[in-house]
């Protein structure tokens, strides 16, 4: 969860005391990766603007199965979906064809835990102003360039589990072609207790920022006032449910590991979630937390930075995933050395980032079942795939890497027909140089990316 109040207002004093630095801007910091131009119909030649059906060749395929790749194939692609995949394919009529010259061909890779419209403040003083002057306009627009970012990395789709509204009309301006970025599963506001992780207005002061818990910002206390605010998420278009089990690191006044919906709360949540048809993720760093969580029976843990045996067999009988979002406990380790959290967010974070890593490793060694996450919006959009050599760093093979990012998040996320290179699925496609079974890090630097059948970042060859 990534807050838009980073600090309490104990600490405005101290911010005050010392010259605060140039305001930065709100777009991430332009990186050759994420500037690379956006293909549209226009930008293509005339023969592959018009092509009625797009074919691959010689692709050496990592499927997203988990299995082994496969040398020199061809893949057809036709209205958008994988039509076919063999050796040696013949090009319809009418279609564009694009040799891979071998290069890796994978899924188009799925982040299940973003934070699009966010981003982390330069400084304590930039997180106060924008906690009083933006709008949720503000944020959509700035989503707008962390979507397009998010998209050339290679992430076609992504879960984004927890801002405001304007997440809604981001993910509807997408899917209706207006602009450029992944496809988004929706979580709106996350749900979660008065004065808790998700209550953006920790230590704010109380004669303007003090009123009542509004269950539709998702501050709700108590099973009946959950429901409210699950149905409300709903009314306004959620896609999945995002709840606060614990504290968190980037939130004011509260301790990271500590449990806040009570196991009432969340059975209440799920219920009523299911009663809609929407699955429920778990923001969730301490033990008690997590196991009310699974024992209520969320879909994932997101975090997961405090597991104990216990929680591990309950998180492997309950089939719940872990988005272990390891990346980004190095980020906030950096963030509180270099003085841009607040004292008691930089305690936080350097007591839960090592904790997080051993939790994510024993989780991997044990069999939990793993979806690929990074918490993008503590750090630039576009980095995503930086998760990747964390994770096999802490000794996930780089299959099951790439797997937590395809099959497995399209899994948690419910999307049967992407997350795998199979006739009949979503035409979302990445193109690598290297091999990322030996060098996970090629991931981070895609050579080509196909949206819906169409290329939105061109070959880089």
């Amino acid at each position: 969860m990534l807050p838009r109040l980073l600090l309490a207002s104990a600490i405005l004093s101290a911010c005050a005391a010392r010259p605060a630095p140039p305001p930065q801007p709100a777009a991430v910091c332009p990186v050759p990766e994420r500037d690379a131009p956006l293909v549209r119909a226009a930008d293509l030649s005339p023969e592959t603007a018009a092509a009625e059906a797009l074919l691959l060749r010689n692709a050496r395929l990592i499927d997203g199965s988990g299995g082994a790749p496969q040398l020199g194939v061809d893949i057809l692609l036709k209205a958008g979906r994988i039509a076919e995949i063999g050796k040696g394919l013949a090009a319809p009529a009418g279609a564009a064809v694009i040799d891979l010259g071998g290069r890796t061909l994978l899924p188009g890779l799925i982040d299940a835990h973003t934070h699009l419209l966010g981003h982390m403040p330069a400084s304590h003083a930039e997180a106060v102003m924008l906690e009083v002057q933006e709008s949720d306009a503000d944020l959509a627009l700035r989503g707008v360039a962390h979507a397009r970012a998010t998209l050339l990395a290679g992430f076609t789709t992504v879960r984004d589990v927890g801002g405001t509204f304007a997440i809604r009309s981001l993910r509807d301006a997408i899917a209706a072609g207006r602009i450029a970025g992944p496809r988004i599963v929706a979580a709106n506001h996350a749900i979660g207790i008065t004065g808790g992780h998700c209550d953006d207005t920790n230590g704010l002061r109380p004669e303007v920022f003090g009123g009542p818990p509004d269950f539709r910002a998702g501050i709700a206390d108590g099973p009946d006032d959950v429901r409210k605010a699950v149905r409300h998420q709903i009314k306004l278009g959620a896609d999945v449910i995002k709840v606060c089990a614990t504290g968190g690191v980037l939130s004011s006044g509260d301790g990271v590991g500590d449990p806040q919906l009570t196991p009432a709360e969340l059975t209440a949540i799920v219920d009523e979630a299911a009663r809609a048809g929407r699955k429920v993720a778990a923001h969730a760093h301490g033990t008690e937390g997590i196991k009310d969580a699974v024992r209520a029976g969320v879909h994932s843990i997101e975090h997961g930075s405090l597991l104990d045996a216990d929680a591990i067999a309950l998180m492997k009988k309950k089939g719940t995933f872990l988005v272990p979002t390891v990346y980004v406990g190095r980020v906030v380790e950096q963030a509180a050395e270099t003085g841009k959290l607040a004292p008691d967010s930089a305690a936080k974070a350097r007591f839960i980032a090592p904790r997080m890593r051993d939790s994510f490793a024993r989780a991997v060694k044990a069999g939990v079942k793993i979806a690929f996450g990074t918490d993008a919006g503590v750090f630039p959009h576009g980095d995503n795939a930086r998760e990747f050599a964390v994770m096999v760093d802490l000794g996930m093979a780089p299959k099951d890497a790439i797997v937590a990012a395809t099959r497995s998040a399209a899994e948690l996320l419910g999307l049967r027909d992407l997350g795998q290179v199979k006739p009949g699925f979503i035409a979302d496609l990445l193109v690598v140089d290297g091999d990322p079974l030996t060098d996970i890090r090629v991931l981070e630097r895609p050579a080509l990316v196909v949206q819906g059948g169409r290329p939105v970042r061109p070959p880089a060859w």
